[in-house]
């Protein structure tokens, strides 16, 4: 009988993990398909507390924040992320209905890495995704 040997995997083998944060459940799953589709393991929060607590508890490729929450928005969870060590490395695309420069500006200053206005076609959330998670893989 032949001996069946596992063929270990890389880091880039691996399925990036995605934590979506958004209090509508509707934008929730439909980010959750978009992304699954695309390969990505998807965990969600829907608010900013719920949020910070599972980023602290799983290590994550990329988070997936809305701003405008209830307990604490995506700027607030955003800021607490950036300040500890053990996490703020975690990139972060803050999607918003806001589209004005004065929103952009202070997404990045609470520590976004991206910007996406809602709503957000599939295509473009998935290459956002993708590129800022660093897949090079498809």
């Amino acid at each position: 009988m032949s001996e069946v040997q596992s063929i270990p995997r890389g880091p880039s083998d691996a399925r990036k993990r995605v934590l979506v944060v958004d209090d509508g459940i509707t934008m929730r799953l439909y980010y959750r398909s978009v992304l699954e589709a695309a390969g990505f393991v998807v965990e969600e929060a829907a608010n900013g507390v719920e949020g910070y607590e599972k980023v602290l508890a799983h290590p994550f490729d990329l988070m997936i924040v809305d701003i405008n929450m209830p307990k604490m928005d995506g700027y607030s969870m955003l800021r607490l992320i950036r300040g500890d060590a053990a996490v703020q490395a975690i990139p972060a695309v803050t999607i918003s209905t806001e589209a004005g420069d004065r929103d952009v500006a202070k997404a990045f200053e609470a520590g976004a890495n991206f910007y996406l206005v809602k709503p957000v076609a599939p295509e473009e959330l998935t290459e956002v995704a993708r590129l800022i998670a660093g897949v090079t893989k498809l």
